[in-house]
Protein backbone atom coordinates (compact mmCIF):
# COMPACT_ATOMS: atom_id res chain seq x y z
CA UNK A 1 0.00 0.00 0.00
CA UNK A 2 2.66 2.39 0.20
CA UNK A 3 2.16 3.65 -3.31
CA UNK A 4 -0.80 5.17 -2.92
CA UNK A 5 0.06 9.12 -3.04
CA UNK A 6 -2.72 11.46 -3.35
CA UNK A 7 -1.16 15.21 -4.20
CA UNK A 8 -0.47 14.77 -7.89
CA UNK A 9 -1.68 11.36 -8.17
CA UNK A 10 -3.45 10.10 -11.09
CA UNK A 11 -6.74 9.71 -9.59
CA UNK A 12 -8.13 6.46 -11.44
CA UNK A 13 -5.21 4.61 -10.45
CA UNK A 14 -5.80 5.96 -7.01
CA UNK A 15 -9.69 4.56 -7.06
CA UNK A 16 -8.44 1.21 -8.77
CA UNK A 17 -6.14 0.45 -5.97
CA UNK A 18 -8.98 1.40 -3.08
CA UNK A 19 -11.57 -0.56 -5.74
CA UNK A 20 -9.22 -4.21 -4.93
CA UNK A 21 -8.53 -3.40 -1.16
CA UNK A 22 -12.23 -3.07 -0.97
CA UNK A 23 -12.99 -6.13 -3.18
CA UNK A 24 -10.63 -8.20 -1.12
CA UNK A 25 -12.28 -7.28 2.16
CA UNK A 26 -15.66 -8.64 0.44
CA UNK A 27 -13.91 -11.60 -0.71
CA UNK A 28 -12.97 -12.86 2.63
CA UNK A 29 -16.06 -12.14 4.22
CA UNK A 30 -17.60 -15.05 2.24
CA UNK A 31 -18.79 -18.16 3.22
CA UNK A 32 -17.13 -21.08 1.71
CA UNK A 33 -18.57 -21.69 -1.76
CA UNK A 34 -20.77 -18.65 -1.19
CA UNK A 35 -20.87 -16.86 -4.46
CA UNK A 36 -23.21 -13.96 -3.89
CA UNK A 37 -23.04 -11.88 -0.88
CA UNK A 38 -26.31 -10.55 -0.46
CA UNK A 39 -27.68 -14.30 0.12
CA UNK A 40 -28.55 -13.39 3.23
CA UNK A 41 -28.43 -9.81 3.57
CA UNK A 42 -31.12 -8.18 0.66
CA UNK A 43 -33.62 -7.59 3.25
CA UNK A 44 -31.67 -6.44 5.78
CA UNK A 45 -30.16 -3.91 3.22
CA UNK A 46 -33.80 -2.92 1.47
CA UNK A 47 -34.82 -1.91 4.99
CA UNK A 48 -31.50 0.51 5.49
CA UNK A 49 -32.85 2.06 2.54
CA UNK A 50 -35.88 2.79 3.37
CA UNK A 51 -35.10 3.74 7.08
CA UNK A 52 -32.30 6.77 5.28
CA UNK A 53 -36.02 7.67 3.11
CA UNK A 54 -38.32 7.92 6.18
CA UNK A 55 -36.29 11.22 6.27
CA UNK A 56 -35.81 14.47 3.27
CA UNK A 57 -33.68 13.23 0.72
CA UNK A 58 -32.61 15.68 -2.18
CA UNK A 59 -31.22 12.67 -3.97
CA UNK A 60 -34.76 11.44 -4.63
CA UNK A 61 -36.18 14.45 -5.26
CA UNK A 62 -34.13 15.40 -7.82
CA UNK A 63 -34.32 12.00 -9.21
CA UNK A 64 -38.05 12.49 -9.78
CA UNK A 65 -37.91 16.19 -11.02
CA UNK A 66 -35.45 14.35 -13.77
CA UNK A 67 -38.14 12.01 -14.96
CA UNK A 68 -40.76 14.93 -14.59
CA UNK A 69 -38.65 17.14 -17.06
CA UNK A 70 -37.96 14.10 -18.83
CA UNK A 71 -41.24 12.52 -19.42
CA UNK A 72 -41.79 8.95 -21.16
CA UNK A 73 -38.03 8.40 -20.89
CA UNK A 74 -36.63 5.01 -20.42
CA UNK A 75 -34.55 4.59 -17.18
CA UNK A 76 -30.96 2.30 -16.72
CA UNK A 77 -31.01 1.62 -13.10
CA UNK A 78 -27.10 0.41 -13.07
CA UNK A 79 -26.70 -1.48 -9.71
CA UNK A 80 -30.56 -1.72 -8.88
CA UNK A 81 -29.88 -3.94 -5.71
CA UNK A 82 -33.16 -4.62 -4.01
CA UNK A 83 -34.90 -2.59 -6.34
CA UNK A 84 -35.70 0.75 -4.53
CA UNK A 85 -34.76 3.17 -7.33
CA UNK A 86 -36.55 1.03 -9.78
CA UNK A 87 -39.79 0.99 -7.67
CA UNK A 88 -39.38 4.94 -7.29
CA UNK A 89 -38.82 5.47 -10.78
CA UNK A 90 -41.38 2.91 -12.84
CA UNK A 91 -44.45 5.19 -12.19
CA UNK A 92 -42.73 8.06 -13.36
CA UNK A 93 -40.71 6.49 -16.60
CA UNK A 94 -41.83 5.18 -19.77
CA UNK A 95 -39.73 1.93 -18.72
CA UNK A 96 -36.90 0.86 -16.20
CA UNK A 97 -33.75 -1.32 -16.81
CA UNK A 98 -33.17 -2.59 -13.99
CA UNK A 99 -29.82 -4.08 -14.09
CA UNK A 100 -27.73 -6.19 -10.99
CA UNK A 101 -24.85 -8.56 -10.61
CA UNK A 102 -26.37 -10.50 -7.56
CA UNK A 103 -28.80 -13.35 -8.15
CA UNK A 104 -30.10 -12.41 -5.03
CA UNK A 105 -30.86 -9.10 -5.63
CA UNK A 106 -32.33 -9.91 -8.75
CA UNK A 107 -34.64 -11.93 -6.99
CA UNK A 108 -35.82 -9.80 -4.34
CA UNK A 109 -36.48 -6.86 -7.03
CA UNK A 110 -38.41 -9.29 -9.11
CA UNK A 111 -40.30 -9.76 -6.54
CA UNK A 112 -40.67 -6.33 -5.19
CA UNK A 113 -41.47 -5.07 -9.20
CA UNK A 114 -44.60 -8.08 -9.40
CA UNK A 115 -46.12 -7.13 -6.12
CA UNK A 116 -46.37 -3.28 -7.32
CA UNK A 117 -47.81 -4.16 -10.20
CA UNK A 118 -45.18 -2.21 -12.81
CA UNK A 119 -45.25 -3.86 -15.99
CA UNK A 120 -42.80 -1.70 -17.45
CA UNK A 121 -39.60 -2.95 -15.83
CA UNK A 122 -37.00 -5.19 -17.46
CA UNK A 123 -34.60 -6.96 -14.70
CA UNK A 124 -30.87 -7.68 -16.15
CA UNK A 125 -28.39 -9.88 -15.24
CA UNK A 126 -24.91 -8.50 -15.33
CA UNK A 127 -21.58 -6.70 -14.38
CA UNK A 128 -21.58 -2.91 -15.74
CA UNK A 129 -19.41 -2.57 -17.37
CA UNK A 130 -19.22 -6.14 -18.90
CA UNK A 131 -22.88 -5.95 -20.44
CA UNK A 132 -23.03 -2.90 -21.52
CA UNK A 133 -22.90 -4.14 -25.03
CA UNK A 134 -25.83 -6.10 -24.77
CA UNK A 135 -27.85 -3.20 -23.27
CA UNK A 136 -29.30 -0.49 -25.39
CA UNK A 137 -29.22 3.25 -24.80
CA UNK A 138 -31.58 4.78 -22.38
CA UNK A 139 -32.71 8.36 -22.13
CA UNK A 140 -31.45 8.50 -17.97
CA UNK A 141 -28.85 6.58 -16.24
CA UNK A 142 -28.92 5.96 -13.02
CA UNK A 143 -25.97 4.45 -10.75
CA UNK A 144 -26.79 4.63 -6.80
CA UNK A 145 -23.64 3.76 -4.63
CA UNK A 146 -23.15 0.46 -7.57
CA UNK A 147 -19.59 1.25 -8.61
CA UNK A 148 -17.33 0.89 -5.88
CA UNK A 149 -16.04 -2.36 -6.76
CA UNK A 150 -15.26 -1.49 -9.91
CA UNK A 151 -11.22 -1.20 -10.50
CA UNK A 152 -11.85 0.31 -14.09
CA UNK A 153 -13.86 3.52 -13.44
CA UNK A 154 -13.39 5.26 -16.44
CA UNK A 155 -14.22 2.00 -18.30
CA UNK A 156 -17.50 2.23 -16.49
CA UNK A 157 -18.24 5.62 -16.65
CA UNK A 158 -17.68 5.97 -20.59
CA UNK A 159 -20.04 2.65 -20.86
CA UNK A 160 -22.74 5.08 -19.20
CA UNK A 161 -21.81 7.55 -20.91
CA UNK A 162 -22.21 5.67 -24.54
CA UNK A 163 -25.49 4.44 -23.68
CA UNK A 164 -27.37 7.62 -22.09
CA UNK A 165 -29.33 9.58 -24.19
CA UNK A 166 -30.17 12.59 -21.70
CA UNK A 167 -28.80 12.49 -18.06
CA UNK A 168 -26.21 10.89 -16.00
CA UNK A 169 -27.32 10.89 -12.71
CA UNK A 170 -24.58 8.97 -10.15
CA UNK A 171 -24.90 9.00 -6.50
CA UNK A 172 -22.03 8.38 -3.99
CA UNK A 173 -20.44 8.61 -0.64
CA UNK A 174 -18.95 11.43 0.09
CA UNK A 175 -17.11 10.89 3.86
CA UNK A 176 -15.14 13.40 5.44
CA UNK A 177 -11.81 14.62 5.28
CA UNK A 178 -11.17 14.41 8.86
CA UNK A 179 -13.39 11.55 10.05
CA UNK A 180 -12.05 8.76 11.59
CA UNK A 181 -11.70 6.85 8.52
CA UNK A 182 -9.93 9.67 6.79
CA UNK A 183 -7.44 10.18 9.94
CA UNK A 184 -6.54 6.45 9.65
CA UNK A 185 -6.10 5.99 5.82
CA UNK A 186 -3.80 9.19 6.07
CA UNK A 187 -1.72 7.33 9.25
CA UNK A 188 -1.43 4.39 6.96
CA UNK A 189 -1.16 5.77 3.85
CA UNK A 190 -0.46 9.30 3.97
CA UNK A 191 -3.90 10.79 2.10
CA UNK A 192 -7.47 11.09 3.57
CA UNK A 193 -9.52 8.46 0.91
CA UNK A 194 -10.18 5.41 2.87
CA UNK A 195 -12.14 3.98 -0.17
CA UNK A 196 -13.59 4.98 -3.64
CA UNK A 197 -15.72 7.83 -3.05
CA UNK A 198 -17.46 11.24 -4.95
CA UNK A 199 -13.74 12.84 -4.07
CA UNK A 200 -11.95 10.80 -6.42
CA UNK A 201 -14.37 10.12 -8.72
CA UNK A 202 -15.34 13.89 -9.50
CA UNK A 203 -11.63 14.10 -10.26
CA UNK A 204 -11.59 11.39 -12.30
CA UNK A 205 -14.70 13.34 -13.94
CA UNK A 206 -12.86 16.08 -14.20
CA UNK A 207 -10.32 14.51 -16.17
CA UNK A 208 -12.17 12.94 -18.60
CA UNK A 209 -13.47 16.56 -19.42
CA UNK A 210 -16.82 15.91 -17.75
CA UNK A 211 -17.79 19.16 -15.22
CA UNK A 212 -20.57 17.59 -13.70
CA UNK A 213 -22.95 19.65 -11.46
CA UNK A 214 -23.09 18.22 -7.52
CA UNK A 215 -25.92 18.13 -5.19
CA UNK A 216 -24.47 17.61 -1.80
CA UNK A 217 -26.98 15.56 0.78
CA UNK A 218 -26.02 18.05 4.07
CA UNK A 219 -29.49 17.71 6.03
CA UNK A 220 -28.51 14.08 7.47
CA UNK A 221 -25.66 12.04 7.40
CA UNK A 222 -25.47 8.15 7.12
CA UNK A 223 -26.13 5.99 9.95
CA UNK A 224 -23.49 5.92 12.77
CA UNK A 225 -21.32 2.45 12.45
CA UNK A 226 -21.61 0.56 15.72
CA UNK A 227 -19.01 -1.98 17.09
CA UNK A 228 -19.81 -4.18 20.79
CA UNK A 229 -16.18 -3.77 21.70
CA UNK A 230 -13.07 -1.45 20.75
CA UNK A 231 -11.68 -4.63 19.66
CA UNK A 232 -14.53 -5.02 16.90
CA UNK A 233 -14.39 -1.43 15.99
CA UNK A 234 -10.41 -2.30 15.17
CA UNK A 235 -10.76 -5.17 13.47
CA UNK A 236 -13.52 -3.51 11.15
CA UNK A 237 -11.14 -0.27 10.39
CA UNK A 238 -8.44 -2.73 9.76
CA UNK A 239 -10.40 -4.83 7.37
CA UNK A 240 -11.27 -1.41 5.78
CA UNK A 241 -7.81 -1.08 4.72
CA UNK A 242 -7.05 -4.18 3.67
CA UNK A 243 -4.84 -4.62 6.67
CA UNK A 244 -6.13 -8.17 8.17
CA UNK A 245 -3.26 -9.50 9.79
CA UNK A 246 -0.57 -6.68 9.52
CA UNK A 247 -0.38 -5.26 13.70
CA UNK A 248 1.96 -2.62 12.95
CA UNK A 249 -0.36 -0.01 13.10
CA UNK A 250 -2.77 -1.66 15.64
CA UNK A 251 -1.42 0.66 18.49
CA UNK A 252 -1.98 3.67 17.11
CA UNK A 253 -5.33 2.99 15.16
CA UNK A 254 -6.44 1.88 18.55
CA UNK A 255 -5.60 5.01 20.27
CA UNK A 256 -7.64 7.16 17.03
CA UNK A 257 -10.59 4.65 18.10
CA UNK A 258 -10.52 5.71 21.59
CA UNK A 259 -10.11 9.55 20.83
CA UNK A 260 -12.96 9.03 18.32
CA UNK A 261 -15.93 6.67 19.30
CA UNK A 262 -18.55 7.00 21.63
CA UNK A 263 -19.52 4.21 24.43
CA UNK A 264 -23.40 4.39 24.51
CA UNK A 265 -24.32 1.77 26.49
CA UNK A 266 -23.00 -2.23 25.68
CA UNK A 267 -21.84 -0.07 22.01
CA UNK A 268 -19.09 1.69 20.70
CA UNK A 269 -20.16 4.52 18.37
CA UNK A 270 -18.25 6.01 15.54
CA UNK A 271 -19.00 9.88 14.47
CA UNK A 272 -21.85 10.23 11.63
CA UNK A 273 -19.33 12.01 9.01
CA UNK A 274 -20.30 10.41 5.90
CA UNK A 275 -23.14 11.71 3.31
CA UNK A 276 -24.21 10.87 -0.42
CA UNK A 277 -23.40 13.45 -3.16
CA UNK A 278 -25.52 13.41 -6.31
CA UNK A 279 -23.41 14.15 -9.10
CA UNK A 280 -24.96 14.38 -12.51
CA UNK A 281 -24.55 15.99 -15.98
CA UNK A 282 -26.39 15.75 -19.52
CA UNK A 283 -24.64 14.14 -22.17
Amino acid sequence: MGEFQATGTNWTTLWSQLARVGNTRRKLKLENGQADRWHKNVEQFNLRVYERWEQRDTSRQFVQKTLEDFPDSNVLDVGAGSGTWTLMMSPLAKSVTALDSSPAMLDFCKKEVENAGFDNVDIVAGIWPEIAAQVPEHDITLCSHAMYGCTDPVAFLKAMIEKTRKRIILLLRAPSQDGVMAQAAMLVWGHPYDSPNFQIAFQILLDMGIFPNVIMENEHLWKQWRNKSLEEALAELKGRLGLFEDQQYDQRLMHLLVENLVREGEEWVWPADIRTALVWWDV
